[in-house]
């Protein structure tokens, strides 16, 4: 058995799904669902899964990094070595150095993820269920897709060689049906079930629809005619979406759609379902740094205690070499 605390030691332009290709049962301990998101962002930005309830964030399961400082150094800093900076380093976003290399655990894989759907009502329940489930160190994986106040689906999961005939179902394939909207059949027909996932399936679970933002792109991109006949071609890549798209085009996204990806404390969990179905505000909660950004610098800096991070910006002297993180990731602020 391989040590479940093995390291595999990566360069930045390491992208997520190359370590499904090489052929040896491994995966990484919180392995992100973006098929393009690379080493170096889920560490200076942010990467979360549905097993960081175990886990942590991608940042949790790194153990060393190198980075390229303002001066040219080379430098290795680990939690015993040179440990303000590994702490400094996740969220900073390339703004104290150049991240080129990092230490990440990985773990033993297996073939199928197991997946037990429950369809759950009522917004105290919701929240109830999905907190007890996460608890539960047993659920390798846990996920809950809110369709509305008050109706959700808590998805459980573990990893497993072995899979039930006729319950396997590999969801990546280009003709089958968005991940969510295949979830919302439970919540409609009000039943449970049971599922065998692919491993490398269900990490990329969400590819297809781009979670469900591809519903905006192409609405009728979920019907069975659109799906086998043009499925292969989807999802387009959000970096040629974002490259194409004029100023008209990214006004409107702006005024009229929300998606944001944010951290909740699990107990502001149904105060914050309760204020985005009212009023889509914003809830006490981190903002990721890949979202768009609209606060000001001081709101900004309300969800941080950036004393380390602004204190070794003034030792490692950034300030002359690389914008502060609020600057690089607030387009606002650049123009």
């Amino acid at each position: 058995m391989m040590n479940p605390r093995f390291l595999e030691s990566v360069w930045l332009l390491f992208i997520k799904g190359c370590e499904e290709r090489i052929g040896i049962p491994i995966k990484l301990q919180c392995a992100p669902i973006t098929v393009s998101a690379a080493a170096g962002g889920l560490i200076m930005g942010t990467g979360i899964e549905s097993s960081s309830h175990n886990f942590g964030l991608f940042q949790h399961i790194c153990t060393a990094y190198e980075l390229v400082l303002a001066d040219g150094s080379l430098v290795r800093c680990t939690p015993t070595e040179n440990s303000d900076l590994f702490y400094a380093v996740p969220w900073s976003c390339g703004t104290l150095g150049f991240l080129v290399a990092a230490e990440i655990k990985i773990v033993p894989a297996k073939k199928y993820v197991k997946l037990n759907y429950t369809p759950v009502r009522g917004l105290e329940k919701i929240c109830e269920r999905f907190s007890r489930e996460s608890k539960k160190k047993d659920n390798y994986f846990v996920e809950g897709l809110v369709y509305s106040a008050d109706e959700a689906v808590i998805m459980t999961g573990v990893l497993t060689d072995e899979a039930q005939p006729g319950q396997v179902n590999r969801i990546g394939n280009y003709w089958k049906p968005w991940f969510f909207r295949h979830v919302e059949s439970y919540l409609k027909n009000n039943r449970s079930g049971t599922e065998y996932i692919p491993l490398r399936h269900y990490y990329h679970r969400h590819t297809k629809s781009i979670f469900w933002e591809l519903q905006d792109i192409i609405p009728f991109g979920n019907h069975p005619l659109f799906r086998y006949a043009f499925g292969w071609m989807v999802p387009p890549k959000i970096s040629l979406l974002k490259l194409t798209q004029g100023e008209t085009i990214r006004k409107l996204y702006e005024q009229h759609h929300v998606v944001q990806d944010m951290l909740v404390p699990m107990k502001c969990l149904q105060r914050a379902i309760d204020v985005f179905h009212k009023e889509i505000n914003v809830c006490i909660c981190f903002q990721m740094l890949y979202a768009d950004c609209y606060m000001s610098r001081e709101e900004f800096w309300e969800m941080f205690d950036g004393s380390l991070y602004q204190k070794l910006r003034q030792k490692l002297g950034c300030k002359n070499a690389f914008p502060e993180v609020y600057d690089k990731i607030c387009k606002a602020a650049r123009h």
